[in-house]
């Protein structure tokens, strides 16, 4: 069958949704797999705790700066041509981890993944080039949606893989389901409609991937290192040095890498605010809630003991509430809006942040707290992507969901990193395992974060709907008149 293009009869949105959702619901998959079992990584691959931890580093650092950049670079030579690029990345690094008996090329493996990161904005803009106007938010929900099951799935299905069969199949798994995606992605998803003209801005995307880099690596290894070490200190100050170099940079840029004016726009900067915020709740009780019930009580005095796979059980209300809400968000936010969607969001998310602080020494106190977060996860991931994506011209879609992405990321970097150090703090030689208030000190920071992400929603301003507007609908007109469609 002939590859799709922008001249040729368009496949129903349907037939390009569901190619979308298989990519999804793999990258999603891998972003937390490899969490629960670092341990069983440590053995394998004869490695280190300390070294052991940069599976999780190297694809944090790789999606940091693959997400926004792979979206911009996707606005102007055509997203399907890029999600088939991220997908055969995503692909080739699922098969070299599969095939890894180091820890070197294991590292290498999750960095070339981490490219996978521009996966979601790439779908976002084609959602919004080929569904009806009306049907974007629903998808883009789902999606979202999708991207937040897909790490609790991971956390769950994690134990019972390695249990099974082994560590291979880890990556085994997701590299079956983007191959699969890459080749109907090529197949079935034609070409971009709606493209920005101008060439790339490759001194702003160097002085973008500077500062991003040297800020993760410092919120993530500031609890190994020290906040006070004088590498730690070293990346903070190169990380404050090169972010105004960025924007300097994109100011002046004829065709920056990402508008500085898109980027100012009320509803983009309240809404990313929204999503730093937010990052540091929900990516951080990801986290370490797993790591709270596998704490074995006979030895620390609290926890529940349990194995990789039943800690993935205590979270599985989460995951089941942020799929179900995430469908629901779109319907009701027809009713109440958008941005009343994610402002409940945040407002549900606070009392299951608040009840782990109040209580985690009983199992069905994780599972209430864990179907609180859930249904305030779901609701908020959902309507926070549709908020960016109806908020700039289709031009823009990839880089801005990007960027929110990468705001998320970075929120659940600092909340890792500062709930690292205050369990750190109650440490010793003598007593290795964290103490139990550490743990109440860390669902009383989220709950206070998710607090001001509420206070943060409140001031988005009202919405218009971009996706029907005309000055918007002309430049996807006009793009599809060139293309002939």
């Amino acid at each position: 069958m002939p590859r799709r293009s922008a001249g040729t009869s368009r496949p129903h949105y349907n037939v390009i949704f569901a190619v979308l959702l298989i990519g999804i619901s793999a990258y999603a998959v891998l972003q937390s797999l490899v969490a629960p079992v670092l341990a069983t990584f440590i053995t394998a691959l004869h490695t280190t705790q300390d070294t052991a931890t940069w599976l999780m580093t190297a694809y944090l650092l790789a999606a940091s700066v693959a997400t926004p950049i792979l979206g911009r670079i996707g606005d102007k030579v055509g997203k399907e041509r890029m999600l088939v690029i991220t997908l055969l990345a995503l692909t080739v690094g699922s098969g070299l981890a599969a095939l890894s008996h180091s820890i070197g090329l294991m590292i290498l493996a999750r960095a070339i993944q981490g490219l996978g990161g521009g996966l979601l904005p790439l779908s976002f803009g084609i959602i919004r080039d080929e569904f009806p106007p009306e049907k974007v938010n629903a998808a883009i929900g789902l999606g979202s949606a999708l991207l937040a099951v897909g790490g609790g799935l991971g956390l769950l299905i994690a134990g019972p893989i390695v249990t099974h069969l082994n560590y291979h199949w880890l990556f085994w798994i997701p590299m079956i389901l983007t191959a699969i995606a890459t080749v109907a992605c090529w197949l079935w998803v034609p070409e971009s409609p709606v493209r920005t003209p101008g060439k790339i801005s490759w001194g702003a995307a160097l002085w973008l991937s500077a500062w991003l880099v040297l800020l993760l690596l410092a919120v993530s290894e500031g609890p190994a290192w020290g906040w006070g070490s004088a590498k730690v200190l070293g990346l903070f100050v190169g990380a404050a040095v090169c972010l105004p170099l960025w924007i300097w940079t994109e100011a002046r840029s004829s065709a920056p890498l990402i508008d500085m004016r898109m980027m100012r726009l009320p509803a983009v900067w309240t809404t990313n605010l929204v999503a730093l915020l937010f990052g540091v709740g929900m990516y951080t009780v990801m986290t370490f809630l797993p790591q709270l019930v596998q704490t074995p009580k006979a030895v620390a005095g609290y926890g529940l003991s349990a194995s990789i796979t039943q800690s993935g059980v205590y979270l599985l209300p989460m995951t089941i509430g942020m799929f179900l809400l995430g469908i629901a968000a779109a319907p009701l936010a027809k009713r109440v809006g958008l941005k009343a969607v994610l402002v409940l969001g945040c407002l549900a998310s606070i009392p299951g942040f608040a009840a782990l602080a109040l209580g985690h020494s009983q199992g069905w106190q994780i599972y209430v707290a864990s179907g609180l977060l859930g249904v305030g996860i779901g609701l908020a991931f959902s309507s926070m992507s549709a908020i960016v994506v109806q908020s700039v011209p289709a031009s823009q879609v990839g880089v801005a969901s990007g960027m929110n992405a990468n705001i998320r990321t970075i929120g659940g970097a600092i909340g890792s990193g500062v709930a690292a150090s205050i369990l750190a703090s109650g440490v010793s030689t003598a007593n290795p395992i964290p103490k139990d208030s550490g743990y109440t000190n860390v669902f009383w920071m989220l709950t206070a974060a998710t607090i001001l992400a509420a206070l943060a929603g409140l001031i988005i301003p009202a919405l218009k709907q971009r996706p029907s507007a005309p000055e918007d609908r002309l430049d996807v007109d006009d793009a599809q008149a060139k293309a002939g469609v």
